[in-house]
């Protein structure tokens, strides 16, 4: 079992910026990634940002040059740098952990609100 713990939403106005922090803990062997996923109202949850225990990320387009995802120095915290905040990226934002690749298991943070005023 993997618990993922998320901090660092917020409401920020439109061109702000937020860190999102996300604390894994249990059994870290044999995870390939970590990342962001989020939800809007009325919407899927759709991926934000991800990287891979080899350090390859990956980004949603809307987000690109604006969101950063980085880990910390012991690999069992993921970071969320969002800069330049529209009021489309409100949504609860949720930090995601895979073990697998082809066949894989995901492990799902509690899920925080991130809140963009225009």
């Amino acid at each position: 079992q993997v618990q993922l713990v998320e901090s660092g939403g917020g409401l920020v106005q439109a061109g702000g910026s937020l860190r999102l922090s996300c604390a894994a803990s249990g059994s870290m062997f044999s995870l390939n990634a970590m990342g962001w996923y989020r939800q809007a109202p009325g919407k899927q949850r759709e991926l934000v940002a991800a990287i891979t225990s080899g350090g390859s990320t990956n980004y949603a387009n809307s987000v690109k040059g604006r969101f950063t995802i980085s880990r910390g120095n012991a690999k069992n915290t993921v970071y969320l740098q969002m800069n330049s905040l529209k009021p489309e990226d409100t949504a609860v934002y949720y930090c995601n952990a895979r073990r697998g690749t082809t066949t894989y298991y995901d492990y799902w943070g509690q899920g925080t609100q991130v809140t963009v005023s225009s």
